[in-house]
């Protein structure tokens, strides 16, 4: 295809996006109508109504699609549920194409208006925003993740509708668990490594956020995740402060100097060993984080807090995605109600996870923590029970930034947007990136429409409607991009 006829194709396309913007934004309110809460049980019908609502969508563009059973799962009150089901579609199968794989999720976080919500969460609502230019569309799901899903079956839409012959294969994997730990989904993707994954050529994830409010990006990379839990008991009841205060080694005083031992005052993890796998920063990637459009004053009052600890962009971006970080989140069984309680708990657990980055392993990390948390114990001649445990580990992902894939992105943003994107990694862990790698040994690209402020999994979740319709644009022209590769 000639870069003039490509151009005019697109050109075409963009034009038919154009004219049907009412109807993709309607379809999106009919999705963030649907409270599809994985998290909450009595929702579950809600969530299986999506996965029926996302596999009719596939069905009428002609799509094959097979709604997966997943069979159900036990919560810890001992409640069984079912499972959602797992969307696989499939559509065109000419060989001469490559076949492109797109991951995503039609299950949200929960949420209420009286959460702090200015509209109701389940009702999409376009309202002008800062910018009279910029009209924002509000929901839960808008941005995570119903309206890139929507936005890459549009694009497809686009092109059945105008008759083009498609540039490409596509297959879909749509799941309704992402928000509760995608349960059951890498067996299914291992069960189908050879069947549904073997003529797929590239997977494509569109499930997190540009790192700026205005300028698109690429995602090559995330931290892991190591959640640790440390159990501190005393005797076997909780006691009166005025009776047994002064006399009794406190399992909350244990547990604070544990806590407070972790991480000193500039954000340095004080677990020795803890830095030794993290690669060295090399030249060619410094340069890459010194061209990244940050602003560090829109960050901060996107975050809501007076100061970071790092006083540069750089130093900034390598903590937040290179550099492991250490977060202390909560205490279980001490008094953390109004009011005041006199009580000394008898039992308390401590939680903080590890974000790690590549080259950091699991055991390892786990190694390091227990035997420091011990040591740091024993010191205290405490004659309470310790207990370290890591109940979670999730792995960090990193993609080649020279794969052809990436590069076929590049180009397709440039085309949209008119400016190449900027390559960015993700502080948070996105496992279904390196689960998707590992299983099927694929390219993956991570391929984000929504903008910084969207607020996903928080109050006032939006996707602006120039980025919800750029961004179908955007999957059109990728696809166009992917069909030059072969």
């Amino acid at each position: 295809m000639s870069s003039s006829s490509s151009s005019a194709l697109e050109m075409e396309i963009f034009q038919y996006i154009d004219a049907h913007q009412s109807d993709f934004i309607k379809g999106l309110k009919e999705w963030v109508a649907v409270e599809s809460d994985s998290v909450q049980p009595h929702l579950r019908r809600e969530v299986m109504r999506m996965m029926a609502l996302a596999a009719d969508r596939l069905a009428t563009l002609g799509a094959s699609v097979n709604l997966v059973n997943l069979g159900s799962h036990q919560l810890p009150d001992g409640q069984v549920l079912p499972l959602p089901p797992v969307l696989l579609g499939e559509l065109g199968k000419d060989p001469q194409n490559p076949t492109v794989c797109f991951y995503g999720h039609v299950d949200v976080q929960p949420a209420k208006k009286e959460d702090g919500w200015d509209t109701e969460p389940y009702t999409l609502t376009e309202i002008n925003g800062v910018h009279l230019l910029i009209r924002n569309l509000y929901g839960r799901g808008a941005t995570d993740n119903k309206g890139p899903v929507l936005a890459w079956i549009n694009a497809v839409e686009a092109f059945r509708a105008l008759k083009i012959a498609m540039p490409v294969n596509f297959k879909f994997v749509i799941e309704g668990m992402e928000e509760a730990g995608s349960l059951g989904l890498e067996k299914l993707l291992e069960e189908e490594k050879q069947s549904f994954f073997s003529d797929v050529d590239y997977i494509v994830i569109s499930d997190n956020l540009w790192l700026s409010n205005k300028k698109p990006a690429l995602t090559y990379g995330s931290r892991g995740n190591a959640c640790f839990s440390v159990e501190v008991e005393g005797g076997s009841k909780d006691l009166h402060s005025g009776t047994f205060g002064g006399i009794i080694h406190e399992p909350l005083l244990d547990l604070i100097a544990l806590l407070d031992s972790l991480v000193d005052s500039t954000g340095r993890i004080q677990i020795p060993g803890i830095y030794d796998s993290v690669a060295a920063l090399r030249e060619e990637e410094r340069k890459l984080y010194e061209s990244i459009e940050f602003d560090l004053e829109e960050h901060r009052n996107n975050c809501g807090v007076k100061k970071f600890l790092y006083g540069t962009k750089e130093e900034i971006l390598l903590h937040l995605w290179r550099y492991p970080s250490l977060s202390i989140h909560g205490i279980e069984g001490a008094f953390h109600e109004p009011g005041i309680k006199t009580v000394i708990p008898a039992k308390v657990i401590g939680k903080f996870s590890i974000r790690q980055v590549p080259h950091m392993d699991l055991s390892v990390v786990k190694k390091q923590v227990v035997e420091y948390l011990e040591g740091v114990f024993s010191k205290r001649n405490s004659p309470n029970k310790l207990k370290v445990s890591m109940p979670l580990g999730a792995k960090p992902w990193l993609a080649d930034v020279d794969d052809l894939l990436y590069e076929a992105a590049r180009r397709a943003i440039k085309t949209v947007f008119g400016e190449d994107p900027d390559f960015i990694r993700d502080g948070s862990t996105i496992p279904v990136a390196r689960m998707f790698q590992t299983v099927t040994q694929k390219s993956v690209v991570m391929l984000p429409i929504g903008a910084a402020d969207d607020g996903e999994h928080s109050q006032n979740e939006k996707i602006s409607r120039h980025n919800y319709i750029e961004g179908t644009k955007l999957f059109a022209a990728f696809f166009l991009e992917i069909s030059k590769l072969h």
